[in-house]
């Protein structure tokens, strides 16, 4: 479970000037986080929910065995999610499974806004939202679409178009229409988003806009080249341990690879914590010569 956020807090979404942190973590005592706890470093394979089941990751032994050794050498809670884009198998690992979105959230928004009106405001606002993660930017992103249930409405349907799995089921992330930043994501879900990502109508700009990330937010996932990436991190209201997180597609031979990772370090701070992710990166780079991609059905 989560801790609650307040809409304030949640409204500020990102900080935009950072320095990046040093990949040399340091060790403090623990302090609760929002992350969900796991007694031993684990692997979780979901097959239930491919777009084509006969694409999978092609996942190498020494990957699991790597991350499950760093895991128990970093100080905090991490999780990472896989998927080939068009579909195949989610491979989770880690002990962090699900919180606030935070900034990440910006990506089916601008969506939604692009697909409502198109021109160069709207154009200027999801460059500013996606590059430079611009909080007053999105928000104004939001406001394009109506009042808070029609701009629920349709960023929902957005990540309903990535939610829907071959028995029509419909996998239904609540957008908090209060605070559209503190709604609840978590890595299954994210990841799957970001697997239907390119497959979607209407995303190339926003998909573009992920790959022209400011070098002030190029830490985890940015530090891998070809990378298309949105990051998003914030304070819980209680504890104020920051939480930070990203997802995007990784090139990965002749396609490409969803990725979703996040951390909570036990010092609660932004830069140990943008270390931790520094470290799931860079772990998952010695291993993409031997992971599968994917590419859109059809």
């Amino acid at each position: 479970m989560i801790a609650t956020a307040t809409a304030a807090a949640c409204r500020r979404l990102l900080l935009h000037t950072v320095v990046l942190a040093s990949a040399a973590l340091s060790v403090s005592c623990s302090v609760p986080g929002t992350a969900t706890p796991a007694s031993a470093p684990t692997v979780t394979v979901d097959s239930g929910d491919a777009w084509d089941p006969g694409l999978s990751i092609v996942l190498p032994d020494s990957l699991a065995a790597e991350f499950t050794q760093l895991q128990a050498r970093l100080p905090g809670q991490v999780g990472m999610a896989l998927m080939p884009v068009g579909g195949g198998r989610m491979t989770i690992f880690g002990d962090w499974t699900t919180g606030i979105a935070w900034s990440t959230i910006k990506v089916p928004l601008a969506i939604a806004a692009l697909r409502h009106e198109q021109n160069q405001s709207i154009f200027e606002m999801v460059r500013a939202a996606i590059t430079v993660s611009d909080n007053d930017a999105a928000e104004a992103l939001w406001e394009s679409l109506g009042d808070a249930p029609e701009a629920r409405a349709a960023v929902e349907q957005v990540l309903d178009e990535a939610g829907r799995l071959p028995s029509g089921k419909l996998v239904h992330t609540d957008i908090d229409e209060t605070a559209f930043g503190g709604t609840e994501w978590s890595l299954a879900d994210q990841v799957r988003f970001a697997s239907r990502l390119p497959c979607l109508p209407q995303t190339e700009v926003v998909r573009s806009m992920m790959g022209q990330i400011t070098p002030d937010q190029a830490w985890g996932l940015g530090l891998l080249d070809g990378t298309e990436f949105k990051g998003g991190w914030g304070p819980d209201d209680d504890t104020g341990i920051y939480t930070v997180r990203q997802f995007g597609l990784v090139p990965v031979g002749s396609g490409r690879l969803a990725v979703a990772i996040a951390a909570q370090a036990d010092s609660g701070t932004f830069a140990d914590t943008t270390a931790l992710l520094d470290h799931l990166a860079l772990l998952l780079s010695r291993h993409l010569p031997n992971l599968t991609g994917g590419v859109c059905p059809g």
